[in-house]
């Protein structure tokens, strides 16, 4: 059975999506850009303050799912800015430190502006 997952500690969908969806014991976040859901602004100017928030959302989100970090599968990364790469994985690896499989590419234009976004697959 599908379950919704939903927080007011990250910022709402921008579009007709869910913030995570927990099927068969597995969650399945939406992507996660560094919007404050405070004020509904992207939080940090460059990439390191972003990557700080992006996860900050994502800790809420897979927290209302039952879930953490700990409990990744696999995570998809996306990057305004390939050469962002090394700072990115610097704040990422604080959090992921089970090591989960990633993919991670850089793309064109990320929604809002956003220098970053992550995706997380995780055990419930």
């Amino acid at each position: 059975m599908k379950e919704y997952v939903s927080t007011d500690k990250a910022p709402a969908a921008i579009g007709p999506y869910s913030q995570a969806i927990k099927v068969g014991g597995i969650v399945y976040t939406s992507g996660q850009i560094a919007i404050n859901p405070a004020s509904g602004n992207i939080e940090g100017k460059d990439i390191a303050e972003q990557t700080e928030q992006v996860m900050k959302n994502l800790g809420e989100v897979l927290g209302a799912a039952g879930s953490s970090f700990d409990k990744a599968i696999k995570t998809t990364c996306f990057l305004s800015d390939i050469a962002d790469f090394a700072k990115f994985n610097e704040i990422y690896g604080k959090y992921f430190v089970s090591k989960p499989a990633r993919s991670c590419v850089a793309v064109k234009d990320l929604p809002k502006g956003a220098l970053v976004e992550v995706e997380v697959i995780a055990e419930a």
